[in-house]
């Protein structure tokens, strides 16, 4: 929604006490925002402290579904509610390099700790799981493509790992080749310029959905 001139200019005027009023109003509807500026207004926590505190609940999570696997339907399961986790950091810390690494981080530890539980399922359990990882590593490449280029010397060990381990799994490699993803780019670091058109146009096809 635009929020029109004459708005700004009536909300601009009003007095410091209406105005409060209206804040604290739309901060208890929109925890989100709340929540942001907690961190930036109040909290003595620096980004680089929040991302390491979310990182090591990753590894605690990560551990837990290893130990507890039931099935890759689960297991996808548990990687959404980690996703959400780094969903919610960002949002409320704008920690654009963290949303790589962390991510880059949950799903390599996944893909390392359950190769065996995963090719120990059928590959019909294992399809949703597959299509989710290779459409994050889509995201992955299409968030660090979105950064500087010298920051990529810094994720570049991460993301040839994550290349790796689709690699190592045959699951995971039928999924990258039907879903339009070339895991060379992960391995040799050589991301497309055009990736985000590549990705636009898979996902207009039907796929990673």
């Amino acid at each position: 929604m635009t929020i029109p001139k004459e708005l700004k200019e009536a909300i601009s005027n009003l007095p410091s006490k209406e105005k409060d009023k209206l804040i604290f109003r739309l901060l208890r509807k929109d925890v989100c925002l709340a929540n942001r500026l907690l961190f930036e207004l109040v909290s003595d926590q620096t980004i680089e402290g929040e991302r390491e505190k979310i990182k090591k609940q990753l590894t605690r999570l990560v551990e837990r579904s290893t130990l507890q696997f039931y099935s890759p339907g689960y297991l996808n399961l548990d990687v959404r509610e980690m996703s959400g986790m780094i969903t919610e950091h960002v949002s409320r810390t704008k920690d654009k390099y963290g949303e790589i690494s962390l991510n880059l981080y949950m799903i390599t530890e996944i893909l390392e700790r359950n190769r065996e539980n995963i090719l120990r399922s059928s590959a019909h359990k294992a399809e949703k799981f597959c299509a989710a990882v290779i459409a994050r590593a889509f995201k992955i490449l299409l968030l660090i493509k979105k950064m500087h280029e010298d920051y990529f010397v810094e994720f570049e060990d991460d993301v040839k790992k994550l290349g790796s381990l689709i690699g190592d799994n045959d699951y995971l490699m039928r999924a990258a080749m039907f879903n339009g993803l070339n895991v060379n780019w992960l391995i040799s670091g050589d991301i497309p310029d055009d990736i985000e058109k590549i990705h636009k146009d898979v996902r207009q096809r039907g796929y990673l959905k």
